[in-house]
């Protein structure tokens, strides 16, 4: 089957225009099929402060209310998608942006309150075996690279705000079916860390007989863990691989020598 690179991009990298301006250079300069899927970074706080909109958290997580749904919908949705796909075709890749709306890409539930009575608001929950992935097909088909903002939507004409990571994951497996599937977590670490104080400690390659062994020896802090364990999840439903590593790295990490750590059922 044919190859194709589907990367996620966190905030950190949106927010800082030169790391950012790399980036895009890299992704642009990679060859064949390549979907992007990127974060909000802090620009959503910024311009609602700048709007008299309070940004509110739970354990660390946006409460998407209505006032919010309408801001993230316009900077996730339109500046920060827009701003992409303006430098990437600038660099020749011919781009187009996208939520989760257009083509019915993107189905998804509102997510209901919890038990202990916390309301998310407008955040959406992706109904994986709803995709529309030949949508997905009929553009990539085209000639198209996508770039895919963090927004889903609920088919009665609400949009919602959903967490990247997810919509990465979930477009890698459905996709996952029609091509050998690599899925690229980008942050600004050098890959999983045997030691969180040691940059050049990353682990070249998990399989999960190794994992089971890092934690039974405490060697991976708690925060890494969820991205691993999403990360098998992934590739019981089909991603061929999975890579976590820096963004700075990420021509190196479209290759057989990567340098980030790679992930594979065995």
């Amino acid at each position: 089957m044919e190859q194709l690179f589907i990367i996620k991009i966190g905030g950190n990298v949106i927010d800082d225009k030169k790391n950012l301006s790399v980036f895009l250079k890299n992704f642009a300069a990679i060859p064949g099929k390549k979907i992007l899927i990127h974060g909000g970074g802090k620009i959503a706080t910024k311009i609602g402060d700048q709007l008299g909109i309070e940004s509110k958290y739970i354990e660390g997580r946006r409460i998407t209310d209505e006032a919010t749904i309408d801001l993230v919908t316009m900077v996730y949705g339109g500046l920060v998608n827009k701003k992409i796909v303006a430098k990437l075709q600038a660099l020749q890749c011919n781009a187009i942006g996208l939520t989760g709306a257009d083509a019915n890409i993107i189905p998804a539930t509102k997510r209901p309150v919890t038990k202990e009575g916390v309301d998310f608001g407008f955040v959406g929950d992706v109904e994986s075996l709803k995709l529309k992935v030949e949508s997905l097909e009929v553009l990539l088909k085209a000639g198209f690279s996508l770039v895919l903002a963090p927004l889903t939507h609920d088919g009665k004409g609400q949009i919602l705000n959903t967490n990247a990571d997810t919509i990465a994951s979930a477009i890698a497996v459905a996709l996952s079916k029609l091509y050998d599937v690599r899925l690229i977590y980008c942050f600004e670490k050098k890959g999983v860390l045997e030691n969180v104080n040691d940059e050049n400690s990353a682990i070249p390659l998990i399989t999960k007989e190794i994992y089971q062994q890092l934690k039974k020896e405490n060697k991976l802090f708690d925060g890494i863990l969820p991205k691993i364990d999403n990360a098998f999840a992934a590739i019981d439903s089909g991603v061929k691989e999975v890579l976590i590593g820096h963004a700075e790295d990420l021509l190196q990490n479209v290759t057989q020598e990567t340098t980030g750590t790679l992930i594979k059922g065995s």
